[in-house]
């Protein structure tokens, strides 16, 4: 595959205050380091990483704040008092199953947490771009097989997805009625983002790690559910790139799918595959009886952001799952992983 046309200026970057929403999460905590390798500060709001290994705990914090998006005044107080001029919004409740056990606070922590962090840079000065971070889950899937377009109608059966959707609504909403008072706004849709360091349960590619540990059985929802994977570092150089076009043009695309080529849009036993070759052994599987409702197909098209930002994934289907296996096999020796992140972050930015 073609390496990327396009990656993040280190110029626009250097010296300037991120505040990063969701830093203690799998891909908050790659995007802090990413964004401290190109010379910003980072200023984290988050709730503390979930109970056991996290990457976060891995890696050198940035500063951080404890809050939870659900807190208004928590959001507006660290807002007036970063003066960030750029915002990337992740802080989110990102798991199916657990939007399932708790629609309510999924609706809470999706929806309102992003209107306060809209609500907190409403008249603030010295914002240049804000990016609101989705899914790849927002759109209404009719299991068509088609790819979706950033023009398609917004929908959500399970939780998750219908918060993901709702937050969409809002963030349209917030950037028509209240443009004036916004920084620049658009929100990146982005989703099945593989790589080292997710340790979040539910999740296939932890749930592969804690299986080849011989912690966990592993235990499939939807074996032959067909996703759009991609490399986290992929992904998170899209948003990159997603800021520094949004400052540029004041937001002339508000939105942006990232997702791979067809080719890399295949299903859950495919992926078990490819790790079972990366980490030389078999990774038998059962199916979860009764599983909640999810889609059978999910496919975004990319072709917009590869239009407007240059941006195309760096690595194809085989060369992110040697990746990820490489980073676990390396995190089980007690690898400095700081030192192992940094180098795979020169990689994608190189």
């Amino acid at each position: 595959m073609e390496n990327l046309v396009r990656r993040p200026d280190p110029a626009f970057w250097r010296g300037r205050t991120v505040l990063l929403t969701g830093h203690t999460g799998f891909k908050g905590a790659w995007l802090a380091l990413m964004l401290g390798r190109l010379g910003a500060r980072v200023v984290g709001l988050a709730l503390p990483p979930l109970p056991g290994p996290s990457l976060f705990g891995l890696l050198a914090a940035p500063e951080h704040h404890s809050a939870d998006i659900r807190d208004a005044a928590a959001v507006a107080r660290v807002m007036r008092a970063a003066q960030p001029s750029i915002v990337l919004h992740l802080a989110a409740q990102a798991l199916v199953p657990a939007s399932f056990a708790d629609p309510a606070g999924t609706f809470a922590t999706n929806v309102d947490g992003t209107i306060h962090v809209m609500e907190a840079m409403r008249g603030q000065n010295g914002i240049d771009a804000a990016v609101m971070v989705t899914t790849d889950k927002v759109y209404h899937n009719d299991n068509s097989n088609r790819r979706f377009t950033e023009a398609d109608r917004l929908g959500g059966k399970d939780p998750y997805s219908a918060s993901k959707a709702a937050a969409e609504i809002a963030i349209a909403s917030w950037r028509e009625s209240f443009g004036a008072t916004l920084p620049p706004m658009v929100s990146a849709r982005a989703g099945n983002g593989i790589g080292g360091g997710d340790f979040a349960p539910t999740r296939l590619v932890p749930d592969i790690v804690r299986a080849v540990g011989g912690t966990e059985a592993l235990a499939l929802r939807y074996p032959h559910a067909t996703r759009p994977w991609q490399h986290v570092l992929d992904v998170l150089v899209g948003y990159l790139l997603f800021a520094e076009h949004a400052a540029a043009t004041r937001a002339s695309v508000p939105a942006l799918n990232f997702a791979p080529p067809d080719a890399d849009s295949v299903s859950v036993s495919a992926v078990i595959e490819a790790f079972s070759r990366a980490f030389e052994t078999r990774l038998p599987w059962t199916q979860v009886p009764n599983p909640p409702p999810e889609a059978a197909t999910l496919a975004l098209d990319p072709s917009l952001a590869v239009a407007t930002l240059g941006w195309r994934p760096r690595l194809d289907r085989m060369a992110m799952v040697e990746a990820t296996a490489a980073w676990y096999a390396a995190w089980r020796r007690g690898a400095d992983m700081t030192a192992r992140c940094l180098h795979e972050i020169e990689e994608a930015l190189a």
